[in-house]
């Protein structure tokens, strides 16, 4: 396909700045509602909002869970936004982008689209299947997106998870080897890009060995030099030279003193390191330079706690672009039309600073290239996008059909992993009458009952223990009640990429209770088990750091890496993960996964 005759246009420098934005619609508010209180859920673009696109010729936008009713809406949804792209004097297209990960970090409802169960879960099945999952996964995930009408995802994640306390990347990472990190994610690349969506690989320089959420604070890693390009490098250095070609590349918000101890002073008068997405020395000498990376960088979101409690939107999105990133990603909240004209002033204060040479003006029109260009590479526009109806019919046959929902289940079985005594869970199982399930939650009490019973003719009675609240003394009868406990754990708590983003961290201090409060309640009850000698089954649902801690009380050890649930009406409830595991504890299907992880030795894994 030849490329569209915008690729080669001269910009003018409003064009320039519009294209190098990537713009947050998440909510919106027509009337007189504060921008901070706003959260009306924008599922149908404004008139305000589509004229915003097409006078300062904006280059992306990044859509959120809050943005999808249905299929039908966010396939009008993304095509209204193109003709308001299309409408403007440049006539590109926009880059609609969304965070599709898969498992813990996905946008499109589970009950409509196929959210596979996440990157650790893919690392478990490496052993015996390569990076046959990572490459049918992102396949799937590309299909559904770009049948909707999204042409950029912010994935894969090529973090490699070095610590057991990662707040923030834990199981979206596929593991902690560098090597294995670089071709599952090199494979997601090929796949992604090979359906027309543009793969965005992050964090660089890596976020896998932090124990701060740069969403809620300014990380910082004091690996040496040698260790950063060892470990958390490697992975971006190997796909790049490997010709992979990704598209895009994120930036993390991560000081890193060993590649760039330069300094600034934060709007509190702070003399602080500056993070990666500021510093020229990673993006541009690093990166470009070094590294030879000749694709689209892009910010992660600037309003993150990493970024916005030290820097105003401005000075933050002019050290943006000094460092030489091409893309802003969600430099200012589009809440209202007051933003819209705060929006109008940032717009100004870039063309000024590049006027009065703080930006050098041949590299940012260099920038800007660089975006069109990627533009040019990729058929943005979803196919049949001049036939509204035809598209909206086909998006509906292609989100969550069957053949995707059985490779999600595919990967969920091949991902199980027997840390200790697999088959004795199953004999525990098979003669169990009463069973004790201790669950992060209801939902998940159901959600693995539930698949007990579809796949065993055998009737059992369940007592399900929710840690997000039960009665202690009830609980303790419930376990001297029955002949098994199934015990499982979620750890870490969620964070707010997961969530959504930071409109949401306000939730957090929830999680951070859980955090606090669930690990004492399951070891106080898991202690409760062993002293009336009931026999238990641990499973970790999310990172098996866990394992060292539960693991001790327990007969017998599984991991997951997932606890998804895509159907829940209020009376079924199921997901993936929890269907897998029960076939495994039914003695229906093996565990054939492996640790992508090393969990620290502990005598009740021998």
């Amino acid at each position: 396909m030849s490329a569209p005759s915008f690729a080669a246009t001269q910009l003018t420098l409003k064009q320039q700045i519009g294209q190098k934005l990537m713009l947050d619609f998440r909510y919106y508010c027509g009337d007189s509602t504060a921008s901070d209180r706003c959260r009306t859920p924008m599922t149908k673009l404004p008139q305000a909002l589509a004229d915003a696109i097409s006078t300062h010729h904006i280059g992306g936008v990044i859509l959120f869970a809050e943005n999808i009713d249905n299929t039908e809406q966010i396939v009008a949804l993304n095509r209204d936004l193109q003709q308001a792209a299309l409408a403007s004097s440049l006539a590109a297209p926009l880059f609609i982008s969304v965070d599709q990960e898969g498992g813990r970090v996905a946008r499109i409802p589970r009950h409509l689209g196929t959210a596979m169960t996440g990157n650790m879960s893919i690392g478990a099945t490496y052993a015996k299947h390569g990076s046959d999952y990572a490459s049918a996964s992102a396949k799937v995930i590309a299909k559904e997106l770009r049948a909707v009408g999204f042409n950029v995802n912010y994935a894969p994640t090529l973090d490699v998870n070095m610590n057991p306390n990662n707040p923030v990347i834990n199981v979206r990472s596929f593991g902690e080897d560098p090597a294995r990190v670089a071709e599952l994610g090199g494979a997601q690349v090929d796949a992604y890009q090979h359906q027309q969506v543009i793969a965005a690989l992050k964090h660089f320089p890596g976020h896998g060995d932090t124990n701060v959420d740069s969403h809620t604070g300014l990380p910082k890693v004091m690996h040496s030099k040698e260790q950063v390009m060892a470990q958390d490098i490697a992975p971006f250095r190997a796909v790049i030279e490997a010709g992979h070609a990704p598209g895009m590349i994120m930036t993390a918000h991560i000081q890193y003193p060993a590649l760039d101890s330069s300094t600034f002073v934060s709007k509190q008068g702070q003399t602080m390191v500056k993070p990666a997405t500021m510093s020229r020395a990673i993006m541009t000498s690093l990166l470009r330079e070094e590294l030879g990376y000749q694709g689209v960088t892009i910010t992660d979101a600037l309003d993150m706690a990493g970024i916005s409690d030290f820097f105003t939107p401005e000075d933050a999105l002019i050290n943006t672009f000094k460092a030489g990133v091409d893309i802003a990603l969600m430099p200012i909240a589009i809440r209202n039309e007051q933003d819209i004209a705060e929006l109008n002033k940032l717009i100004d204060a870039v063309a000024h600073a590049i006027e009065r040479g703080e930006l050098e003006r041949g590299e940012f029109a260099q920038s800007a290239q660089r975006v069109m260009a990627l533009k040019a590479d990729y058929q943005l526009l979803p196919a049949h996008f001049d036939n509204h109806l035809l598209q909206t019919e086909l998006a509906a046959m292609t989100l969550g059909n069957a053949s995707h929902r059985a490779i999600e289940a595919e990967l969920a079985s091949a991902a199980i992993t027997d840390i200790k005594a697999g088959q004795r869970a199953t004999t525990l199982i098979k003669q169990a009458r009463k069973v004790a399930l201790i669950m992060p939650d209801t939902r998940k009490c159901m959600a693995l009952q539930q698949a007990l019973d579809h796949l065993s003719e055998q009737h059992r009675v369940f007592h399900c223990i929710s840690l997000q609240g039960h009665d202690p003394e009830q609980a303790y009868l419930d376990i001297n009640d029955a002949d098994v406990v199934i015990a499982a754990n979620a750890s870490p708590p969620q964070s707010a990429v997961e969530i959504g983003g930071m409109d949401d961290v306000s939730a957090l201090a929830q999680f951070a209770l859980n955090r606090q409060q669930q690990p004492d309640a399951l070891e106080s009850l898991l202690q409760h088990a062993q002293q009336s000698d009931t026999p238990v089954i641990f499973v970790s649902l999310r990172a098996p750091y866990d394992i060292t801690q539960f693991g001790a009380y327990a007969q017998a050890v599984l991991a997951t890496y997932a606890y998804n649930i895509d159907v829940d009406d209020g009376e079924t409830v199921q997901g993936p993960a929890f269907t897998a595991l029960a076939k495994v504890l039914l003695g229906l299907r093996q565990a054939p996964g492996e640790l992508p992880v090393t969990i620290a030795p502990t005598k009740v894994l021998r």
